[in-house]
This record gives structure tokens, sequence and C-alpha cells, in this order.
């Protein structure tokens, strides 16, 4: 959260974070548990990695948008997961699939229904994939908005 905010150890907030670590270090293991987990549930290191860019481009943040380019360099991505991660929805299945129901829990999580699931099950994703693609969309758009708003704090 610290580097996705632009935040350095020299800086008042980088301490003012640390009067609650278990906040710091919770989000640091969560960051981790999404992106490289131990079991990745058929959901690989780099498809995970081109979705967090995909949504950090929805949310137009430019900060996640660069760190997941990064990233996803370092992963040797396919053409279908770089067309994925830079926001392409002409995309073989099951890529197309997930697309879809990334742009939609993170551009208008309201809409979101039970038939989505469903839509995910018909692509071919079991359950133990769609719950760890929930928590990868649930963290990268979680992470989007503590950057946002630590970064507002940095500039108050």
């Amino acid at each position: 959260m610290d580097k996705a905010a632009g935040i350095s150890p020299d800086d008042a907030l980088f301490s003012t974070r640390r009067f609650r670590p278990e906040f710091v270090q919770g989000a640091e293991e969560c960051r981790l548990s999404v992106l490289k987990p131990a079991n990745d549930q058929g959901l690989a290191p780099n498809l995970r990695v081109a979705l967090a860019r995909r949504m950090a481009a929805l949310n137009a943040d430019a900060a996640l948008l660069d760190e997941y380019d990064t990233q996803l360099a370092q992963l040797d991505p396919t053409e279908q997961l770089r067309a994925l991660a830079h926001g392409e929805t002409d995309l073989e299945e099951p890529l197309a699939t997930i697309a879809r129901h990334v742009d939609l829990v993170t551009l208008t999580p309201n809409k979101a229904e039970a038939s989505h699931i469903a839509l995910l099950t018909q692509a071919g994703l079991n359950s133990p994939q769609i719950v760890a693609l929930s928590e990868l969309i649930a963290f990268v758009n979680f992470q989007t908005r503590v950057a946002t708003g630590l970064r507002l704090m940095r500039s108050a």
C-alpha cells in the first residue's frame, strides 16, 4: 500500500500508518495471498497480475498500472493475457467471461448478480477458482481505494 500510495519511510504518513501495524501487515498478507498464493487454484500468477492490471486501469490508478505492468512483464505473459490486461474484450474463453465479470464487479458492483457467477461456472471455472477470482477482485479494488485515500492524506 505504501508503494502504491507513493509513501516512503521518511514520510510522516508512513510512520502514522505504523500505529496500526496489523492493518499494514494484513494488507500485505492479503496482497500476497491473492497475487502469489501457495495454491493458485489453477489461476496462474500471470493471469492474476493481468487481471490486477486491468482493474488498476479501470480505476484509473496510474501508480498501480505501472506496478502491475512491471510485475506482468516479469511473468512472460501470453498475447491473450497482455490483451486481457490492457482491457481487450475479444478474448478466448474462459478469459472473455472472466474479463466481463471483472469489469462488471469493478465498475458496477451493485449490478452483479448470482447469474454472473453461473456464467463463470459455464465458462469452466470451479468453485475454488471463483472464490479466488472474487478475492482478487475485492483486494485490487480495495487497494486502489486505500492508495487513493493515502495519496489524498499525503497531499493535505
